[in-house]
């Protein structure tokens, strides 16, 4: 038999090798799944507040909603904020049976809308953390950190 029956050996294992490779290859570029569970957040500045709700579903069907109030720049008192974030919290709690899902697309860290290059969503796998990114108008976009909820309302 000599060499030539190594050399028949080795083919299919240089085979399997390179098969393997290929596969890992095709996961690799497969479309990630995106993480699923709910998140609420509330982000205040001088100039507005903000109280989000996101939802994705195992299906992947992501539902947001974002009321928000524009405040006036010279600042309000603790107790006009609070009210306000009541009052904004109500009302997403009363629409959040309406809130239809929202096409996005998921490339593994980043949700845009489908053929967009702006971010409406930033997923940071190794730290869990979900950030929801918020637009209006002709002010500078704001980034509303989302935390896990079992439950909507659990941290009204």
């Amino acid at each position: 038999m000599g060499n030539s029956g190594r050399t028949m050996g080795v083919l299919p294992r240089r085979l399997a090798a390179a098969s393997a490779l290929l596969c890992l290859g095709l996961f690799a570029c497969a479309d990630p799944r995106p993480p699923t569970g709910r998140w609420e957040g509330v982000y205040e500045d001088p100039g507005v507040v903000i109280v989000a709700r996101l939802e994705i579903a195992p299906d992947g069907k992501i539902r947001v909603s974002a009321p928000n109030a524009i405040t006036s720049e010279s600042g309000l008192s603790p107790a006009e904020r609070i009210g306000i974030v009541q009052q904004l919290q109500t009302r997403l709690d009363a629409s959040w049976s309406a809130v239809a899902p929202l096409p996005l697309e998921f490339d593994g860290q980043v949700f845009r809308k489908p053929g967009g290059v702006a971010p409406q969503l930033e997923w940071d796998a190794a730290r869990k953390r979900m950030t929801m990114v918020y637009y209006s108008g002709n002010r500078n976009s704001v980034r509303v950190a989302l935390i896990p909820v079992g439950e909507f309302g659990a941290n009204s």
